[in-house]
């Protein structure tokens, strides 16, 4: 706050690394510690941090901006669920509507508080190494979880909190939730973050930074001693926090990485790595299954969807598949996702999409569906013609949106604060900055 009071609207940055990271962590411990009256101050901190930031952008515009085509799609899918928040569609009452309108929605309005930015305005380079940075430190914590056996959560009042607020139970062998276990006995751990599924995604967005903060310009790799530090983290992080979306996400996004800046070697390791992969997962659905082999019960049950997460996945998507297909306008917002848990009614939980789709229905879906893929092509048409921060903004964009299409499918990707706000924010920075050349090269032409 005070970077923003003195004028560096960029300080934002800061809480959206280090404040939302822990924000779950933190509230937790508020409320253990005899402090939740302050618990609903601190929840509306982030949001109103946002809408000043975009407030002051907006009274400090000089020009008017010129709208991306992907702007009028943002500014579409918000319209359209505000409609579905106003009116009384569903069984929900005004109040959880407009709830559910701020889980499903509200990243429009942090892409827009990064559209407002200029790229100059931000030292891009010291936000990088602080996300990386945060990675860094949030391995160590997970080490400190390994060694004494124990996850950080069962200290931090975490179950308590989960069930005061959202209505969560404790459930699982640990006393949290089962996110926190795995098939076979193992424990996945969230280290700092608010559980393992965001704890992945953290590290997909951790390498994604890494990636493009230490390739040049001509496509070479300069690791320094931090950037070698922040790697093994990462390596290490996506192991033990045991989320398989991000940890099949996390090297498709080394071989996406490889393909665009054309490191063969790279690419031809991967190769022969995969062929052993799948050898080896041959080997194990041939071979007798051992009930006491934690990991190959993980492995097998994953891939034949026998195991009770990968079940639970399936009939979650066949329950919002079914529900989108006899309503496609949708049943109203607060039926699905994270706020239909709370009030006890969810449909089709466990995929973005779906829970996009079975609340506001198939237009909405279809407009976040475009966003998502266009942001995917625009960095793919401008990576190879930008150069220095221009092009290290476009290359995180583009591995993070890639990064997070297969953890979409298994989790509701927008209720991380952390990594919804970090990579819309930088959403809209990108389109800012693309905005502007194109801007500039018209200006030119005439």
């Amino acid at each position: 706050m005070s970077e923003i009071i003195r004028g560096k609207k960029d300080g934002l940055m800061l809480f959206l690394i280090f404040g939302l990271s822990i924000y779950t962590t933190a509230l937790s411990v508020t409320f253990m510690l005899g402090f939740k009256s302050l618990i609903v101050y601190f929840q509306a901190f982030k949001e109103l941090s946002i809408f000043l930031i975009l407030g002051y952008s907006i009274w400090n515009l000089k020009t008017r901006i010129r709208l991306h085509y992907i702007d009028y799609m943002i500014i579409a899918f918000l319209g359209y669920t505000v409609i579905y928040a106003l009116l009384p569609i569903g069984e929900q009452a005004f109040v959880n509507r407009v709830m559910a309108l701020k889980t499903l929605s509200f990243f429009a309005v942090v892409y827009f508080c990064g559209r407002l930015f200029k790229p100059k305005e931000i030292y891009l380079s010291k936000y990088f190494h602080y996300i990386l940075f945060l990675s860094i430190a949030a391995a160590v914590v997970l080490l400190s979880e390994m060694i004494t056996n124990q996850h950080l959560q069962t200290r931090t009042g975490y179950a308590d909190y989960n069930f005061y607020l959202f209505n969560f139970e404790p459930s699982g062998n640990y006393g949290l939730t089962w996110t926190f276990e795995s098939e076979g006995g193992y424990k996945r751990f969230a280290s700092i973050f608010a559980n393992p599924l965001e704890f992945g995604s953290a590290t997909i967005i951790a390498i994604s930074v890494l990636a493009a903060l230490y390739t040049t310009d001509d496509y070479k790799i300069k690791l320094d001693n931090f950037g070698y530090l922040a790697l093994g983290a990462s390596l290490f992080s996506i192991v033990f926090a045991l989320s398989r979306s991000a940890f099949v996400s996390y090297f498709i996004l080394v071989y996406i990485y490889s393909l665009l800046t054309k490191r063969k070697y790279i690419i031809n390791t991967i190769h022969v790595c995969s062929i052993l992969v799948v050898v080896y997962i041959i080997y194990l659905f041939a071979k007798e299954q051992d009930q006491n082999d934690g990991l190959q019960m993980v492995i097998v049950g994953t891939l034949n969807f026998s195991n009770p997460s990968s079940v639970g996945h399936v009939v979650e998507w066949v329950e919002g598949a079914l529900a989108i297909a006899s309503s496609p306008l949708g049943l109203g917002l607060g039926t699905s996702g994270r706020i239909g848990g709370t009030l006890g009614g969810n449909i089709g939980g466990e995929n973005q999409y779906i829970i996009i789709g079975v609340q506001a229905g198939i237009i909405a879906l279809l407009l976040y569906l475009a966003v998502y893929i266009c942001l995917i092509k625009e960095g793919m048409k401008w990576f190879y013609r930008l150069e220095g921060k221009e092009k290290k903004i476009c290359l995180v964009i583009v591995l993070i949106r890639i990064g997070f299409i297969i953890p979409s499918l298994t989790s509701e990707i927008e209720t991380s604060a952390y990594t919804s706000y970090l990579m819309w924010f930088l959403s809209g920075l990108f389109v800012s900055m693309i905005s502007t050349k194109v801007a500039v090269k018209k200006t030119t032409q005439n």
